[in-house]
């Protein structure tokens, strides 16, 4: 039976398989950043042969997986160091107003817990623009993610929502699930980029 414009209909065998598919990306995607300095190229391999998968409905040979990883090690580690900079700042700046040492209390508190979030939804723009590129084209990229923020906030917020939502998960199911979490929170912020404008890379 067909459903619309002439594309077969898809049943609950499609929806499992997409649901394995996505569950053994997030996996693997976790076994490749497990030596850390390698997780920004982890992520865009990954995002990378997600958008292949949306785009053209399969997966990229493995050869191409890997060779897209080995590209962006060199550009992944600079993304790591800074990120993980980033999130180590961020986190004492809400450990300190959450003891009391600084000034501010709950309103500073959540002010900078609103700038986390905010900066993680670019993060995960970021990864989707460089993930559309085939892993290259960092820099432009981060550009473009910068730009969709500006022009279409309702994305930012999205894309934050997501990687908000996902964090609170990772906290609350079993460690052995996160690494099934990670599949599902890059498949969503793909799902959030292709139902808005994004500003393509390259484009100021």
């Amino acid at each position: 039976m067909s459903g619309h414009a002439g594309r077969p209909r898809r049943d609950w065998r499609d929806v499992l398989t997409d649901a394995t598919d996505l569950a053994l990306l997030g996996i693997l995607l976790t076994l490749a950043a497990a030596p850390v300095l390698t997780a920004g190229a982890s992520v865009v391999t990954a995002s990378a042969a997600l958008h292949d998968r949306l785009a053209t409905g399969g997966w990229p040979p493995a050869r191409e997986s890997l060779a897209r990883f080995g590209r962006a090690l060199l550009p992944g580690l600079g993304a790591t160091l800074v990120a993980a900079v980033a999130v180590g700042l961020l986190a004492l700046d809400l450990a300190a107003l959450a003891g009391g040492r600084v000034p501010g209390g709950g309103p500073a508190l959540l002010v900078t817990a609103l700038i986390a979030v905010a900066a993680a939804g670019y993060a995960g723009l970021a990864v989707v623009q460089v993930g559309r590129g085939g892993g290259r084209g960092w820099r432009a990229a981060a550009r473009a993610a910068a730009a969709t923020c500006r022009v279409n906030p309702a994305t930012w917020a999205a894309a934050a929502g997501v990687v908000a939502v996902a964090a609170l998960l990772a906290v609350l199911v079993t460690p052995v699930a996160v690494p099934i979490l990670a599949g599902y929170a890059l498949a969503a912020l793909h799902a959030v980029a292709r139902r808005a404008v994004l500003v393509p890379a390259g484009q100021p």
